[in-house]
């Protein structure tokens, strides 16, 4: 009957029946014909299979993170802008600066525009809308989101030649030729 002794007490007691001793000795002859080799290769591809749902998962959060630290710098410039732009006037002076490819024209006063010119005032992109920034507020920018600064124009340190002639004469920046 069964191959085990308390198998065979436990049918003798009424517990169990003769079906259920044959579906366990079934079953354990199963287990015992599947190749331990198979086990351990679908162990592995368990592990394996694991690990790369880890790394899927690992770049994935890496990747929500970056995503956001973006927007959070991109709501940076865009409180930087909203609470720092200057209040501009209509005016009858055309400023003409280049955004992307395009030559795009914003009408100031012109305190205004010698501000812009000197670089002391620069503009900013919020959205669609071109605002006016101090240039302090433009190196913050320039820090934090390249791409929302449109126009400015820094005072360089033109490298002054020791022999130049003419160094003593400067040359005015509203100069029209």
């Amino acid at each position: 009957m069964a191959k085990n002794p308390l198998q065979d007490q436990l049918l003798k007691a009424g517990l169990v029946k003769k079906q259920d001793i044959k579906n366990v000795n079934k079953q354990q002859q199963k287990q015992a014909k599947i190749d331990p080799a198979v086990l351990n290769e679908a162990a592995e591809l368990a592990k394996k299979a694991q690990a790369e749902k880890l790394e899927r998962d690992r770049a994935l959060a890496e990747q929500q993170k970056l995503e956001q630290q973006q927007k959070a710098l991109a709501a940076q410039v865009r409180q930087i802008i909203q609470h720092s732009r200057i209040v501009r006037e209509q005016g009858d002076v055309a400023y003409h600066f280049k955004d992307g490819k395009s030559v795009k024209k914003l009408y100031v006063t012109q305190k205004l525009w010698d501000e812009l010119s000197a670089g002391k005032l620069a503009i900013a992109r919020q959205d669609d809308v071109y605002e006016l920034v101090p240039a302090v507020v433009a190196e913050k920018l320039q820090e934090r989101g390249p791409a929302a600064l449109v126009a400015w124009h820094k005072p360089e340190k033109a490298a002054v030649d020791e022999d130049d002639p003419y160094a003593a004469y400067q040359i005015p920046d509203d100069l029209m030729w």
